[in-house]
């Protein structure tokens, strides 16, 4: 008997026996974890910063704007940059945690530069 005869067969398992599992398992463990978004940065009012809504930020969208970026008119807030006028009533008007303005805007695609969430700080009346 030749000594390729005499070998007992070694099931070696295919490429996609070894993907599929390890794909499960990855849409599983990213199924499960929980939805954080990003941070605002620390400020005076909010040492340890604070976390804006998942439904306002995709890790991105959102950044503190100053002060001089947004302007408060009859119609609502006005954005600067982009000449959007955000109503006073309008539900993506969110109070700040850090008393400072921050702006939520979609970054590409159809909606590029429309607000998703402005926080504002509290009125000085």
């Amino acid at each position: 008997m030749s000594a390729a005869s005499s070998r007992s067969a070694i099931a070696v398992p295919s490429v996609g026996q070894l993907v599929i599992p390890f794909c499960a398992a990855c849409v599983i463990a990213l199924l499960s974890a929980p939805a954080l978004a990003h941070d605002a940065k620390p400020t005076a009012a909010k040492p340890q910063g604070w976390s804006y809504p998942f439904a306002c930020c995709a890790n991105y969208d959102c950044h503190e704007v100053s002060q001089t970026s947004i302007s408060e008119r009859p119609e609502g807030y006005v954005i600067k940059d982009t000449g959007e006028v955000v109503a006073y009533s309008d539900r993506r008007v969110k109070d700040s945690p850090d008393g400072e303005f921050h702006w939520c805007a979609h970054q590409a695609g159809l909606d590029a530069g429309k607000t998703i969430c402005l926080f504002v700080p509290p009125s000085s009346y």
